[in-house]
């Protein structure tokens, strides 16, 4: 997710990432900041893929909500090339 450059300033990032760890909990990433700049990683465990999701859809809906617009990278939801 990103925000729009204002005033010559660098677009903010918001990153989430969605991960399966060895033990078979689920680990949810959250980066965000500016490229080149500082910034912040946190991560938090979740036992099971339904609790994991929830999380990282509430965190997507809480960024949109400040003006980020969801980008895809990769991953299933992304556009399709073609």
């Amino acid at each position: 997710m990103q925000t729009r450059a204002v005033g010559g300033e660098q677009p903010k990032y918001y990153q989430l990432r969605l991960q399966q760890d060895l033990l078979g909990a689920w680990i949810l990433t959250r980066e965000w900041g500016q490229p080149g700049v500082r910034t912040t990683l946190k991560r938090e465990q979740y036992l099971d893929l339904e609790s994991a999701e929830a999380a990282l859809n509430r965190a997507r809906e809480l960024q949109k909500k400040k003006g980020f617009q969801v980008m895809f990278s990769q991953g299933s939801d992304g556009p399709q090339r073609g």
